[in-house]
């Protein structure tokens, strides 16, 4: 059976998740090809395995326009049928509007030239990450072709406008979904009738413990808490430098570092000025994967002060690590976090909490190593990314030879 991985953008520093569920399924024998809507931008590509994903994944709007206009022509005109059947379920998949309609004339255009590549490369199954234009490209694609189709659905902005109008009918469209947690499986639940559930898998994304790094000496003088995320404002970082300001107060002797970048970049960095902590914060801008993880492992705790989100792989790299986490208490986060045991949770926007949390386990030496080893060993046992290869393997072995009708 021949898979094909389609996403917006791969390879993605922030998704190296879905790197490492294709070179576990290839490890196992599935041969897996990747395609992407867009090139990684600048810096994305940077780490080894990531170039050499590049290098073999194949980019629809990097093909050119003539390209994608060849491809449409020459399956109106052999497959008129079918075209024309894609075309009406592309306008009725799509958002409301002028820009709506825009956008899905353009995702059937791309998906006309992917089902090309798909149909040259005998592709027998398309599997999505995440529920977003790159899977309406995926879905119309695979009806155009006749193909198996699946998706794996992660957090909340999958429920969000404008993917969220369509959400519940992807669910029904896929043969399968993989969900990261089971908050999610239920927001996804919620939006179609249960005879659609059955289809919904819970799926932990999972890491590859051979390839990490080991924890790194840390400096006893100084405390470092670590934040790793994109600088936006669902991620709470503007939350999480007021906690730190709290704590910053009373001792002096800890340090936080901020890893990622975005669009809240100057305003965090003005706030930590206006908060008096500019020179006890450092914002590391994105890293490559590699320096991401050893700045994780060199660290006392990490701090996810999101808003909303999916199931963070960054809590799973600290705790595989034998870092502490104290996150906020959302979506599939509890799942993964046993708030007090393999770690501590807090209420979101509640920047007291979080300072207090944070304040405990740096106060209490038994406890970060307590907390430290318990959530090392959860992870072990859950989030292992072989085992959840073996899984998806099996989902898409389970649901090879369906038949699959433009609808």
């Amino acid at each position: 059976m021949r898979i094909a991985y389609l996403t917006s953008q791969y390879p993605a520093a922030s998704h190296t998740f879905i790197r490492r569920e294709v070179e576990a399924l290839r490890e196992q024998g599935v041969a897996i090809d990747t395609f992407s809507i867009r090139k990684p931008g600048s810096g994305e590509a940077s780490a080894d395995a990531d170039k050499a994903e590049a290098g073999r994944t194949f980019y629809v709007l990097a093909q050119s326009p003539l390209a994608i206009a060849a491809a449409n022509l020459a399956t109106f005109v052999t497959r008129p049928a079918a075209y024309l059947k894609t075309f009406g379920l592309a306008l009725g998949h799509r958002a409301p509007g002028a820009r709506g309609l825009f956008l899905g004339l353009a995702h059937f255009a791309e998906s006309v030239l992917l089902a090309r590549e798909l149909r040259l490369r005998n592709t027998e199954h398309l599997h999505n990450h995440f529920a977003n234009s790159a899977a309406t490209v995926g879905l119309l694609a695979t009806r155009l072709l006749g193909i198996g189709w699946s998706f794996t659905m992660h957090g909340i902005s999958e429920t969000d406008y404008p993917a969220g109008l369509m959400l519940g009918r992807k669910i029904e469209a896929a043969e399968f979904v993989a969900c990261v947690s089971f908050f999610g499986r239920a927001q996804g639940m919620r939006l179609v009738a249960p005879e659609h559930w059955e289809r919904m898998h819970v799926v932990r994304c999972g890491l590859p413990f051979d390839q990490l790094p080991r924890s790194g000496p840390r400096d006893s003088e100084a405390k470092t808490i670590i934040c790793v995320g994109r600088l936006s404002p669902e991620k709470g970082q503007a939350g999480l430098l007021r906690a730190f300001s709290r704590l910053h107060k009373a001792r002096a002797d800890i340090r936080l570092r901020l890893v990622g970048d975005g669009p809240d970049q100057a305003s965090l960095k003005a706030l930590a000025e206006k908060l008096g902590i500019a020179s006890a914060v450092t914002f590391l801008g994105r890293l490559s994967e590699e320096r991401t993880l050893a700045e994780i492992a060199q660290s006392d705790l990490l701090a996810l002060p999101s808003f909303m989100e999916g199931l963070p792989i960054v809590l799973m790299e600290a705790m595989a690590l034998g870092v502490p986490v104290v996150a906020s208490r959302v979506a599939g986060i509890p799942e993964l976090v046993d708030d007090g045991l393999s770690g501590l949770l807090f209420a979101p926007s509640d920047w007291d909490q979080l300072a207090g949390q944070i304040e405990r386990l740096l106060n209490d030496q038994a406890l970060r190593g307590a907390v430290a080893e318990r959530g090392k060993a959860k992870v072990l046992a859950e989030f292992d990314a072989r085992k959840s290869a073996m899984q998806m393997g099996r989902l898409f072995n389970d649901n090879f030879g369906s038949s699959v009708a433009v609808n």
